[in-house]
């Protein structure tokens, strides 16, 4: 005997484990590309048993998407005791930072398996409607009334924001290189601005001071 004892994962470590795994692999391909078998070699089980933990690949793939979906909102989520300005920074950096230390994972899921995927869209639908509510509720918590158009401005605010943070210059002249921060502290400021202007085009207030 060599002494050496066998740690047995419980039902839930193993399952944690595997998401895990999944997500991991997602920081190289996209959802479509996320083979199982792998999964399992790399947990060091059968296939078989992969399927002992989830009832099909289609589960499977709905706990990863929930796994990514739910560390992405926690992250995003301000205190609610801090003042309004507080708040909406928070939110914003957030966002920010989420998605540029997760960014080919948030590609693959948030954004790249919406269309391709109906077993997640209900998923990655409410994680959207969640970080749609945060932006209607920074805009109430600046004193921002009600709009009509607050609706549609929310989530065109919402995509410009996404955008903005996946293709923004990092280590680059320009890009925030004298930062330290691989320009995270100007992104912020932008996608600030970008909030007071954007959904302030509905009725024009003045919001944020100045940073």
């Amino acid at each position: 005997m060599s002494g050496k004892r066998i740690t047995r994962l419980t039902p839930e470590q193993r399952r944690e484990q595997l998401v895990g795994i999944g997500l991991e692999m997602l920081a190289e391909r996209s959802l479509d590309e996320l083979s199982t078998d792998e999964v399992a070699r790399r947990a060091g089980i059968s296939r078989g048993l992969l399927f002992h933990y989830f009832d099909s690949k289609r589960d499977f793939f709905r706990a990863v998407v929930r796994a990514e979906c739910d560390r992405f909102t926690a992250a995003t989520a301000p205190d609610p005791a801090l003042a309004p300005v507080p708040w909406i920074r928070a939110f914003i950096a957030g966002f920010v930072s989420y998605v540029m230390t997760h960014r080919q994972v948030y590609l693959a899921l948030v954004r790249g398996a919406a269309g391709s995927h109906p077993a997640v869209t209900d998923i990655l639908d409410e994680t959207r409607e969640t970080l749609a509510r945060r932006v209607r509720e920074g805009r109430r918590r600046l004193g921002m009334p009600d709009a009509p158009r607050l609706e549609p401005a929310t989530r065109a605010w919402m995509a410009f924001a996404e955008e903005a943070v996946i293709s923004w210059p990092t280590g680059e002249a320009g890009g925030g290189e004298k930062s330290g921060d691989d320009g995270r502290d100007e992104l912020c400021a932008f996608v600030e601005s970008s909030f007071v202007r954007f959904l302030g085009m509905l009725d024009r207030p003045a919001a944020l001071a100045p940073r």
